[in-house]
């Protein structure tokens, strides 16, 4: 198209000689097709140079897990072996001892802990559940606890995508309950939620290092 204008261009002036004008304007129109595909090739190359360079994070030294219960429940859906409906899941992740005196050092008795690492641990209820005797309607929320020698204050409120404890709003609870504390001969290395069935429902167990509670669950 350009090298048309350029040519009419040049009928207005019929004592230009044919030849070179023409071979003028060839000229002309490989320098601007060469400076279009340069162009565009730079775009072109910034782009993938720029989509290259995404930094992903590198694994979490807490990894994020979860629990269901029915135990296993996505497996046993695609398998057609599910013989209870879905309650609960719970999403957690899951430090380490390393090494560390847990209770009572790292994690100070009598003060909030987001039950975990990282994010405040999250439980979903398909259905409604009880908790104690609070009844809990079906949905998401987030889990803290207060732990102590003997007992923990379990926390279920309504707060949810949380990091930590340091924003936790007391007046947001939906329910609390104290556990027993059960000593345990073997210390847990990875902290860890799972749920077992229980005759009125199934319990939700915790644990991490020598320490582990069951917080019953109603349905």
């Amino acid at each position: 198209m350009k090298m048309l204008t350029d040519y009419f261009e040049y009928l207005k002036f019929p004592g230009i000689n044919n030849n070179n004008y023409l071979n003028h304007l060839v000229l002309r129109h490989k320098i601007y097709n060469m400076k279009y595909i340069l162009i565009t090739g730079f775009m072109i190359a910034s782009y993938v140079s720029s989509f290259c360079q995404v930094k992903f994070p590198p694994v979490d030294k807490s990894p994020m897990d979860m629990s269901y219960y029915p135990n296993g429940y996505p497996v046993l859906k695609i398998q057609d072996k599910a013989t209870e409906p879905l309650v609960a899941r719970v999403i957690f992740s899951r430090p380490q001892k390393n090494g560390r005196v847990i209770f009572g050092d790292l994690l100070e008795y009598g003060k909030v802990w987001r039950l975990g690492a990282n994010e405040a641990t999250e439980i979903e209820f398909f259905q409604g559940v009880k908790i104690g005797a609070t009844k809990i309607k079906k949905g998401r929320y987030t889990l803290y606890c207060i732990p102590n020698i003997d007992k923990w204050t379990v926390i279920v409120n309504k707060e949810n995508d949380t990091w930590g404890s340091f924003k936790y709003d007391e007046t947001k609870d939906v329910t609390r309950i104290d556990v027993p504390v059960q000593k345990q001969a073997e210390a847990q290395e990875f902290f860890v939620m799972a749920f077992d069935k229980s005759a009125t429902g199934a319990n939700l167990n915790i644990s991490w290092d020598a320490v582990k509670v069951s917080v019953p669950i109603i349905f």
